[in-house]
């Protein structure tokens, strides 16, 4: 099994557990080589109430980018009046820029 596969067979089995509410939303991490996209999304109403990414943060390195992502989308979650969600790590392991997004996020003011 190529490690792609596996990370969407992890993706479907964590995601049969989790889902976001209009109360807790789902947080939703996406991790490409050069980039990290977070979304904060409403599943009952299938909306994504707030996004950020780490375009145009290039020139630092890549945790660093992660951290500020995750406080960029706290940010905004929290003048949408969004104080809580539901981490979804989507597949990837809570280990290096995805653990990084969600320490960003806490420290921005989200609990999960």
């Amino acid at each position: 099994m190529k490690k792609e596969q596996r990370r969407i067979k992890i993706k479907y089995r964590v995601r049969s557990k989790i889902s976001g509410t209009a109360q807790r939303p789902r947080m939703s991490v996406f991790r490409s080589n050069k980039q990290i996209y977070v979304q904060i999304i409403d599943d009952e109403a299938q909306k994504t109430l707030v996004s950020a990414s780490s375009l145009g943060m290039e020139a630092m390195p890549k945790c660093e980018q992660a951290g500020k992502v995750g406080e960029a989308v706290a940010k905004k979650a929290l003048e949408a009046g969004i104080q809580e969600v539901v981490f979804d790590r989507n597949g990837y392991l809570y280990h290096g820029r995805v653990k990084e997004v969600a320490e960003g996020a806490r420290k921005g003011g989200l609990k999960f």
